[in-house]
């Protein structure tokens, strides 16, 4: 429990996905603000001495700073309300509305927000269906460049663009290397926009905006925890009404998906200024490269105090 020099916060980091290197790098990166707030901080992996060793120290938060599928589908954030024990973050089922990208595009479009045109194929009516005939439809229904993602996941693994339709079929393997369900959708040119949104307890706020402009243009998983290959901008270079629409945006995103602490959401900001929603992040990467610790440098704050405030809104919740 907590002492005079803070509260006992274990951070969560690691896991099993595909992101693991960049979940240990955001744990380390939590811990180390954490511990410049004045608490003690312990870092674990979620393993299976996990839920026993919570269920024994009883900290007083616990901070998931974990990517992929092992923090973000919300499994685990429920057995951790189930436990008792103060999160910072969403709940389970604002996690699953997230981490579901054409579910979260579904949701937020109902608000208003400007989605790109998709189709979502699963990859057993892929095969079902056959490969050929699937694309063909796709190629015809979905005109000029395209993006192939996975239906779930982060950090643009098994993302592809694709201007040549000779390399759709190739962009499909790649994105169901990591889920069982594809999203291929219109590509949107502009600028691409984070915006982090904090709520420690007196309502969802975003933060500077960061505009990425990736050196070979695809902002890849290379290009995102690769130093020098990617120029972030924060504030963006968007005028004034850009600027607040995709900040209203996002936030209006965090809302209607019910997300809470803690997000980053993404956007493609078109030459007429219109934001386009991509994805809702629910867990984002705290790397030093990633894009909301530019945020909150950028906004006049720094780690040690947002996070603090984070865990003090998780404890007061309960």
């Amino acid at each position: 429990m907590s002492d005079s020099t803070g509260l006992y916060v274990v951070v969560l980091a690691g896991g099993i996905s595909h992101e693991r290197d960049v979940s240990l790098r955001s744990g380390r990166r939590v811990a180390d603000a954490l511990i410049a707030a004045g608490h003690r901080v312990e870092l674990r992996d979620p393993d299976a001495g996990l839920l026993p060793f919570l269920a024994e120290r009883r900290p007083d938060v616990v901070f998931p700073a974990l990517h992929g599928s092992s923090g973000e589908d919300g499994s685990l954030l429920e057995l951790l309300a189930a436990l008792g024990v103060p999160t910072v973050g969403s709940s389970g089922a604002a996690a699953r509305r997230a981490w579901s990208k054409p579910v979260a595009s579904s949701i937020v479009a109902g608000a208003g927000i400007a989605v790109p045109e998709s189709i979502v194929l699963s990859h057993e009516a892929f095969r079902e269906l056959g490969a050929a005939s699937v694309l063909r439809v796709v190629r015809q229904a979905l005109e000029g460049d395209l993006v192939v993602k996975p239906g779930s996941g982060g950090s643009a693994q098994g993302v592809t663009i694709v201007g040549d339709p000779n390399d759709l079929p190739r962009a499909m393997v790649d994105a169901f290397t990591y889920a069982d369900v594809a999203v291929v959708e219109r590509r949107i040119v502009g600028s691409e926009i984070a915006i982090a949104v904090i709520d420690s307890g007196d309502g969802p706020r975003a933060l500077t905006a960061v505009e990425i402009e990736p050196t070979d243009g695809v902002y890849s998983f290379q290009a995102r925890y690769n130093a020098g290959e990617t120029t972030f901008y924060a504030p963006c270079r968007l005028d004034e009404a850009a600027v607040q629409a995709v900040t209203d945006a996002a936030v209006l995103a965090h809302e209607t998906l019910g997300l809470r602490d803690l997000s980053r959401v993404d956007f493609i900001v078109d030459g007429s200024g219109r934001p386009w929603f991509l994805e809702a992040n629910v867990l984002p990467g705290l790397t030093e490269t990633s894009l909301v610790p530019l945020a909150i440098e950028a906004s006049d704050t720094d780690a040690p105090t947002v996070y603090d405030a984070l865990v003090r809104a998780a404890l007061a919740r309960g």
